[in-house]
């Protein structure tokens, strides 16, 4: 919002900071009055960062005047979203790890200083839940109007497939620039661009039924490696520094196992996929080579599973691709934490404590946030029109 003073911000749920990154993407000029979160590491990686330790506290424990003292004009939320997956229990609301979310919004139409803006991100399957519709009630009632959107970095150029839930809303009276879309469900991001008199396509409002057909315009794999050198078809060896080392770790799976537990981690031998895991779940992984345009979804579990929990690097490019072609001559590699990272969009500057391991790094990412998706749909958010 041009003109005004510097927006006070809560961030609630604020993990290791992709909604504050997303934040300052956005070009909003705001300050983080107070960021809540319950996980201890989560904390750590945060204040190593940002020079601020979020509060600790049960979030259910906050009161009404708690809020209020903060003077907040905005709140942005990340709530718990096991609730709500499609491979959890599906509890929703009756799922303990929804309880904190549902106490914010019982103190909404209690508060003396409510929030004007709000925002929350969850996964897709949430904007059908009985907590969403508890959200939107509250919302509603408390003089707040909505747009949602189910959107993945793939609509940005990303080559990272992640559709997300958001929900924008802004009380009265302020106002969205394309007012059209109040109380709709959006798929697309072109109304987070629609300027002044340009015309407003309502083609957005029809669920993605194909987000492959995005892949074209996304950028490759290999522009996200922390790893990398120019290769070939047969020879290219991407994360490792020769063709040595490349055949050695190959053939070596009792030695990328041991690393793996701690007995050494030097470079990259850390990420390699043993043979005995590759024998017993290949037909399961999802592999990528570095001129891929789509990555799967990192999630917390991310190596210690392989199935289904994210993408798995081929640092050797076959002529033929995919499984046809014997995956233990492939020399797969799990993509590093600072490449999850870059996948997510996370500045360069953002670093982990030394202190945080290989697994807590994966599952703290796991359970971030895309910052190219999230910016633009913050900047929307607090853009009032002229």
């Amino acid at each position: 919002m041009e003109g005004k003073d510097q927006w006070r911000v809560l961030e609630f749920y604020s993990g290791v900071g992709g909604m504050r990154y997303s934040l300052v993407k956005a070009g909003v000029n705001a300050q983080v009055v107070e960021a809540f979160d319950i996980n201890d590491v989560a904390n750590d990686v945060y204040e190593h960062n940002f020079g601020h330790r979020p509060y600790q506290g049960n979030i259910q424990s906050l009161t009404a005047a708690d809020l209020d003292r903060y003077e907040a004009q905005a709140w942005l939320l990340s709530p718990p979203c096991q609730p709500y997956t499609r491979q959890g229990l599906q509890k929703q609301s009756g799922d303990a790890r929804a309880f904190s979310f549902l106490r914010i919004l019982e103190l909404i139409p209690h508060l003396s200083r409510p929030p004007i803006l709000l925002f929350v991100e969850n996964v897709v399957g949430f904007e059908t839940s009985d907590t969403h519709a508890k959200m939107i009630e509250t919302l509603k009632s408390s003089g707040f109007v909505t747009q949602e959107f189910i959107l993945s970095p793939l609509q940005f150029g990303v080559p990272y497939s992640r559709p997300r839930y958001f929900c924008l809303a802004k009380r009265n009276p302020s106002s969205f620039w394309c007012p059209c879309f109040n109380d709709k469900l959006i798929w697309c991001p072109s109304p987070l661009f629609v300027h002044d008199g340009e015309p407003v396509t309502f083609e957005c409002l029809r669920p993605q039924d194909n987000w492959d057909k995005l892949l074209e315009s996304c950028v490759p794999v290999e522009h996200f490696l922390e790893f990398k050198s120019p290769a070939g078809p047969k020879t290219a060896e991407y994360g490792f520094e020769n063709a040595n080392i490349v055949s050695r770790e190959c053939n070596d799976s009792s030695k990328g196992h041991d690393e793996r537990n701690g007995f050494s981690s030097t470079g990259l031998d850390l990420y390699h996929v043993p043979l005995s895991l590759i024998e017993r779940w290949g037909s399961a992984m999802d592999i990528v080579y570095p001129d891929s345009r789509r990555c799967c979804c990192f999630t917390k579990s991310y190596y210690r599973y392989v199935k289904g929990t994210g993408s798995l690097l081929a640092t050797v490019q076959p002529e033929m691709k995919g499984k046809g072609f014997p995956l233990k001559e492939q020399c797969l590699r799990y993509f590093t934490p600072r490449e999850v990272a870059n996948f997510h969009s996370f500045p360069e500057h953002f670093v982990f404590p030394d202190h945080v391991n290989l697994k807590q790094r994966y599952a703290l990412l796991g359970n971030s946030l895309s910052v190219a998706v999230v910016a633009p749909l913050l900047h929307y958010l607090f853009t009032e029109p002229s």
